[in-house]
């Protein structure tokens, strides 16, 4: 990932794909000897020590596109966003380009690490040396016996993250994603965040508040669904797909909510309408190309994304998403 994957990633759904026609030809948690002391996932020394490798394999991934390399510290959601982001690496302008392989550094560092034996991950709180204004939550599991870091969220300026509730022993309590917190479990709120896509907020949708992310996603169903592609001549229509990786991770805040972190996808299908397809044909830009999209009646994206919700009784809000353009065809 980069030090903050806003400054590459498109995070306004459906921008990435505008087509043209043309002719057919926390807290840290401490280590302590007591017996009868609670332990935690890992140690703090463990967890600094698995961040630091991270952080030091990841600026060497980026500096290369290695997709292989970086999978050796990656998993999850966030590698299957991060390979695609080394795919489009050449159709950056150079500014950028050099922005996203420049090293950098987690600084400010918390680790949230919940008691042993309730989970088997734990995150980490933290700045960018790049960015120091907004902080991320990275999230680091084991996969095949290594933690890796899995998902990383970071908050907007404007919608900070909660404190999050540790114990006296400074664990973070996990939050089993499947449990109901008001309307939704944290495990359904993917799901709610994409029927603004498909419908504009009319099925699961309606369990979410009002929210700048939930707005957007309802600015591109309304987008899509009256003005369409390619000047209106193709229809454009946005789909649910399973995530990568269906991991959600759920901690429970200060103030007695959860704050949920969690995966989401969706395709985007535009299609020419009959009348143009025998002559015209829609025609991929270069990040579609890219992806390997060719010139035809029908381009269809895929997007891999992640995002941050914060769930109580009385209120569901998406406080932030991040979504990468992996596929195209």
């Amino acid at each position: 990932m980069s030090p903050h994957p806003r400054l590459v990633r498109l995070a306004a759904l459906g921008a990435t794909t505008a087509l043209s026609l043309t002719a057919c030809g926390g807290q840290a948690a401490s280590d302590s000897g007591a017996d009868d002391t609670p332990q935690g996932v890992v140690s703090q020394a463990a967890a600094k020590k698995i961040a630091d490798r991270y952080e030091k394999v990841n600026n060497k991934a980026n500096a290369a596109q290695d997709d292989k390399l970086l999978g050796t510290v990656e998993a999850g959601q966030v590698y299957a966003m991060d390979k695609a982001t080394y795919t489009l690496f050449e159709t950056w302008p150079k500014k950028e380009q050099k922005a996203y392989t420049k090293p950098f550094s987690y600084q400010d560092r918390e680790y949230v690490i919940p008691e042993k034996g309730t989970a088997t991950w734990f995150a980490v709180r933290a700045k960018s040396s790049d960015d120091n204004k907004n902080s991320v939550l990275l999230v680091f599991d084991k996969v095949g016996g290594t933690y890796k870091m899995v998902l990383s969220l970071w908050a907007d300026s404007g919608q900070p993250l909660p404190k999050l509730a540790v114990d006296r022993h400074g664990l973070a309590e996990a939050v089993d994603p499947d449990t109901k917190v008001g309307k939704l479990a944290p495990s359904e709120v993917g799901a709610a965040y994409a029927d603004f896509l498909e419908t504009g907020g009319k099925k699961e949708g309606k369990a979410l508040a009002s929210t700048e992310p939930v707005e957007n996603a309802k600015e591109t169903y309304k987008r899509s669904s009256t003005e369409g592609a390619a000047d209106g001549k193709a229809t454009e229509k946005f789909f649910t797909k399973p995530p990568a990786d269906p991991s959600v991770y759920a901690l429970r805040t200060a103030d007695g909510g959860v704050l949920a972190l969690f995966p989401a996808a969706h395709k985007q299908e535009s299609l020419l309408k009959e009348s143009y397809r025998s002559i015209a044909a829609l025609v991929p830009n270069d990040e579609q190309s890219a992806l390997g999209a060719t010139r035809g009646a029908l381009i269809t994206d895929t997007f891999e994304g992640q995002g941050l919700a914060e769930l109580t009784p009385r209120t569901a809000r998406i406080t932030a998403v991040d979504f990468q353009h992996v596929d195209a065809r």
